[in-house]
């Protein structure tokens, strides 16, 4: 049997992060934990690109371009990370940009192969959403590492 234990070094890793505008000082939060935490395990700030996009709704698309794009020297994305803030309001709007950007997040990384930590919170208040802002963003930069090494491990 093998096993592949998760493995949280950034070192040689290259990570786009896509956020959101909409709700955007609490997507800066996001934003900056998760940067600094990539940092933290590793990734170069130069291997680091960053887009914002108008709203969630938006995050899949860019996040498609940036997976099906290959940087200097043909060289892709080992990880996409997206941030984003969905606050309950008095329509269903909420559910209709819930569940589509996350859907949409789902179909890029399942197309492309590429994997996508989806930090695009969902939440009935902005109090709850600022509470979970940076721990949220530093959680998504380590799913996104852990997943581009077990890929690399299992010859993904």
């Amino acid at each position: 049997m093998t096993a592949f234990a998760p493995e949280l070094k950034g070192e040689g890793l290259s990570v786009a992060i896509v956020w959101s505008r909409f709700n955007e000082d609490i997507v800066r939060a996001l934003l900056t934990a998760c940067d600094r935490e990539l940092v933290n395990l590793g990734v170069a700030p130069a291997d680091i690109d960053v887009v914002s996009v108008p709203g969630a709704l938006e995050i899949p698309l860019a996040l498609q371009s940036l997976a099906l794009r290959t940087r200097g020297f043909g060289r892709r994305y080992d990880a996409l990370v997206a941030l984003g803030s969905v606050i309950r309001g008095e329509t269903y709007h909420f559910e209709v940009v819930s569940n589509e950007s996350a859907r949409g997040i789902l179909d890029v990384q399942l197309e492309t192969g590429i994997p996508v930590a989806n930090a695009v919170l969902t939440t009935n208040s902005e109090e709850q959403a600022r509470e979970r802002a940076a721990v949220k963003g530093a959680e998504a930069a380590r799913v996104a590492v852990e997943m581009a090494n077990l890929l690399k491990a299992v010859g993904g």
